[in-house]
């Protein structure tokens, strides 16, 4: 019954996080309508959805979000062509439960984590 599961991350100016999902990570914008305070990104089949949250402090974020991708080193390496900031704790490796992840933190420091299962 269940077919989909969309996070939903906090954010503190849609110009930022439009240009950092659309621009930096290959997102595009979902939906017809540009809603205020709320932004809808897609890329291959995920969504995230974002709420304006002005008043958000950065340091103070625990949004997470993991992502599986079935090419994790191309996406990686993708990522470092653009110069995009990897975290300083997730660079690209195979965690001891089966999965290779990386790490980055968005405008807001959501956190999103990237992985793909090397136990198949």
């Amino acid at each position: 019954m269940l077919t989909d599961i969309h996070p939903k991350l906090p954010m503190r100016s849609k110009t930022a996080t439009r240009d950092f999902y659309i621009n930096k990570l290959g997102f595009l914008e979902f939906g017809r309508a540009d809603f205020d305070g709320y932004l809808m990104v897609q890329k291959d089949g995920i969504q995230i959805h974002f709420f304006e949250f002005k008043t958000l402090d950065p340091k103070e974020n625990y949004g997470q979000v993991y992502i599986r991708t079935d090419d994790i080193d191309i996406f990686y390496q993708s990522l470092l062509d653009k110069e995009i900031s990897i975290h300083p704790n997730g660079f690209l490796e195979i965690k001891p439960w089966g999965q290779k992840e990386f790490s980055l933190l968005d405008t807001d420091n959501n956190l999103l984590t990237f992985g793909q299962n090397i136990e198949e």
